[in-house]
């Protein structure tokens, strides 16, 4: 069975190098024949993204909460991510992208905001349920030459972040969640 996977592209410009760069890490850190991809490049929906209801949209963001692994990048805009990505992202309730495993990506001009994709749209992405394997990845734009080294490195730990947190799953109790949320409830809450 292969895993179902998206890219969702927040650059207002159409396949820009911050897609290339999302799609490498695609490449780089899963197997070929592994896994179905689909890109989203939100420069060709923008018509839709502040459009309520959006048939389109609600195709999309189904799409990606029912993804197995989504790969959400950027371009650095002042400091985070493009309102474009933003917009996209704030049609999903709290928790809409639960069980989904989600990397963060920014690109930019220089390593100034090199901490963004981690402090600003990973915390985004928890909020909204999703798993967060690592440090977010972001990429220098003058490195393209570079792209498979960079970007492959980042893969690595991504893949060994993954390894280890699979062996946990391995051994975890299944629990139904409503169950799990109603005994913390009836605690008084998490401590």
């Amino acid at each position: 069975m292969s895993l179902k996977v998206t890219v969702v592209v927040g650059n207002p410009k159409p396949r820009s190098r911050t897609r290339t760069v999302a799609e490498t890490l695609v490449g780089k850190l899963l197997r070929p024949g592994s896994y179905d991809l689909q890109v989203i490049d939100l420069a060709e929906h923008t018509g839709d993204v502040f459009a309520w209801p959006s048939d389109e949209l609600t195709a999309l963001t189904t799409r990606v909460a029912e993804s197995d692994l989504v790969v959400f990048a950027s371009p650095t805009y002042k400091a985070t991510y493009t309102g474009l990505l933003k917009a996209f992202l704030d049609r999903y309730p709290t928790n809409g992208l639960a069980g989904v495993t989600a990397n963060p990506v920014h690109t930019g001009g220089d390593l100034t905001h090199a901490l963004g994709p981690t402090v600003s749209l990973a915390p985004l992405l928890v909020e909204l349920g999703a798993v967060v394997p690592g440090r977010g990845l972001y990429f220098v734009t003058s490195e393209m030459d570079r792209i498979d080294d960079l970007v492959g490195a980042a893969a690595a730990e991504y893949a060994s972040n993954l390894t280890r947190l699979a062996r946990v799953a391995s051994a975890v109790e299944v629990v139904e969640r409503v169950d799990a949320v109603a005994g913390v409830a009836a605690r008084g809450g998490a401590s």
